[in-house]
């Protein structure tokens, strides 16, 4: 395991979850939500972004499927920015275009420490299986919030299993690029120094 690797928790009245996450793995995933088409998804992040994953979450699914979505992207978020520490000599910014079948996504990305989201598109249905498409994108607001990431986010397609997937594997491989170590640089990629 590298030394930019964190583990993190978080426990509520809605859901236990527990992450691990090695920046400069080699995209070993062991994911279990409760949440079939998550775990999908969240395999997809880690293996295309070559990180070591591990995501454990017991949540209300009684309920629905939101708190458990939300709450997995904050806690992967948190760990991801733990990971990066003072994030120093990485790339820092990163954009990626992924497509799947007809879908595409195309993700712009700087791990600036000042959290910011947007997504541009909408999902061709409502569903896939007992995931309600829009979480996806709240999905990745709370991450993004949590890991100190300005990420923007668009996608079009015909089938929401393929514009999600490609979602995934997108943020996937552009944190991936933006998180690189940059031996041409020593310290924070800033000019004013800090991040």
């Amino acid at each position: 395991m590298s030394e930019r690797h964190a583990a993190r928790t978080r426990e509520t009245a809605e859901t236990d979850v527990s992450v691990t996450i090695d920046l400069d793995g080699t995209g070993e995933t062991t994911v279990d939500t409760g949440v079939g088409f998550l775990d999908h998804m969240l395999t997809a992040f880690g293996t295309h972004g070559y990180f070591d994953l591990t995501v454990r979450c017991d949540g209300d699914l009684d309920v629905d499927e939101h708190h458990t979505v939300e709450d997995v992207g904050v806690v992967l978020g948190q760990a991801i920015d733990e990971a990066l520490g003072e994030r120093r000599a990485i790339e820092r910014f990163a954009d990626r275009q992924v497509p799947m079948d007809e879908a595409s996504a195309t993700v712009v990305l700087d791990v600036s420490g000042r959290p910011f989201f947007s997504a541009e598109g909408e999902f061709s249905q409502e569903r896939v299986n007992e995931f309600t498409s829009v979480l996806a994108t709240h999905f990745f607001r709370s991450l993004a919030e949590n890991a100190g990431l300005t990420l923007q986010v668009a996608f079009q397609g015909e089938n929401a299993h393929h514009e999600i997937e490609a979602l995934f594997k997108a943020v996937g491989r552009a944190l991936d690029d933006a998180t690189r170590l940059d031996d041409r640089r020593g310290g924070t990629p800033s000019t004013k120094g800090t991040l």
